[in-house]
């Protein structure tokens, strides 16, 4: 099993998940992190260093964002690896808990 990063992380992108997870899986998009299902551990500490709840076990996933594990899955092979907590963006806070996001992501 893996841990996938879902729709609240688009435009929040808090870092706090990516110094805990021991196998380096988070990669840094522009405006969002994903999880890289091939290092993935199921580990469960990136879980709730999570200040928005973005990431659930692949089982738990959140009905409507089940488009996310194979969006993680395809982003993660291009995108850089993160292993350090970066400051959020600015306006982090204003877009916490705003539902459906999807379509602000930047590749």
């Amino acid at each position: 099993m893996t841990f996938v990063v879902t729709d609240n992380c688009i435009k929040c992108k808090y870092t706090d998940c990516v110094e805990v997870c021991p196998v380096d899986a988070f990669h840094e998009g522009p405006n969002f992190l994903v999880i890289n299902p091939d290092e993935c551990i199921d580990c469960t500490l990136c879980e709730p260093e999570c200040p928005v709840n973005a990431i659930y076990p692949e089982d738990d996933v959140p009905a409507g964002q089940e488009s996310f594990l194979a969006l993680n899955a395809d982003l993660a092979k291009n995108w850089p690896v993160i292993t350090e907590r970066k400051d959020a963006p600015a306006d982090a806070k204003d877009w916490e808990n705003k539902p459906n996001k999807i379509g602000l992501l930047e590749r």
